[in-house]
């Protein structure tokens, strides 16, 4: 009961669906910290723009999200898409099924190479592992996804904090020159716009992360609950963003890290 409670308490109506939504979308790409060198960190002294860009995207659209749900009760995604494009609802169907396939697909390969690159385990022990995980977790559903999810993001925090504490304070000198020279060396030409584009361009990319946290707005009860779920979540989801941009920054511009496939691993 002291469980349930605290899922459903200010946790869960305020925090959870932050978990939820940063737990989808740290995965594959963001995780490997390549997403963030081609949204953002590619730019050097200028990306951090494009990281307030994602954040405010993050935000605001898991407002708008939790709202139009909380107001017509419609917590998955289908019930979502009727009142948002009406008859054309089906067509999400097939763009959703051939994202999640694309994005357990990515998870799984990037699992393969890091343990086989970290622990010398064969790649394809990775693959299956991450697969195996996939199916229980939807197996046995929300309970366990919102338990799982919950301690994941802490240990997902505690890992991305102390790493990125070593790598920055290693390199913090580093850090300080490209900031301070406003080195962009690898896109000299880029400019405020584009660096911005870039990061709203990230925040579509990552659209189809919200219905995933659709289950757990049921908790909310007016628009104040909204928004400041929407704000943690934004929070949760563009903290280990800056984490990453920072640390790459003691890099830049080598294309030893900026071109590798897991810079993180780096």
């Amino acid at each position: 009961m002291q469980e349930r409670g605290f899922f459903e308490g200010r946790f869960g109506r305020y925090i959870l669906p932050g978990v939820i939504l940063q737990s989808v979308l740290i995965g594959g790409g963001y995780a490997t910290g390549r997403e963030i060198v081609e949204f953002g960190a590619k730019y050097g002294a200028l990306g951090w723009l494009a990281g307030l860009a994602i954040f405010a995207g993050f935000a605001g659209m898991a407002f708008l999200t939790f709202e139009v749900a909380r107001r017509f009760q419609a917590f998955d995604y289908r019930s979502l898409l009727k009142h948002v494009i009406g008859p054309f609802y089906p067509l999400y169907d097939i763009v959703y099924v051939l994202l999640a396939i694309l994005v357990i697909a990515i998870m799984a390969a990037a699992t393969g190479e890091i343990l086989n690159s970290t622990l010398g385990l064969n790649y394809w022990v990775g693959v299956v592992l991450i697969i195996i995980v996939v199916g229980i977790l939807n197996f046995y559903g929300e309970g366990l996804i919102e338990r799982f999810k919950t301690a994941g993001t802490a240990l997902l925090y505690l890992g991305y904090i102390t790493f990125a504490f070593l790598v920055i304070s290693r390199n913090w000198d580093q850090i300080g020159t490209t900031l301070s020279s406003g080195d962009h060396s690898l896109h000299p030409d880029a400019g405020l716009g584009i660096v911005l584009w870039t990061g709203i361009i990230y925040v579509g990319y990552n659209l189809a992360v919200y219905p995933a946290a659709l289950f757990t707005v049921r908790r909310q009860t007016s628009m104040r609950d909204s928004v400041v779920a929407a704000l943690f979540g934004g929070v949760l989801m563009t903290f280990p963003w800056f984490l990453t941009y920072f640390a790459l920054m003691g890099f830049y511009p080598d294309d030893a890290i900026f071109d590798a496939s897991v810079p993180w691993l780096e």
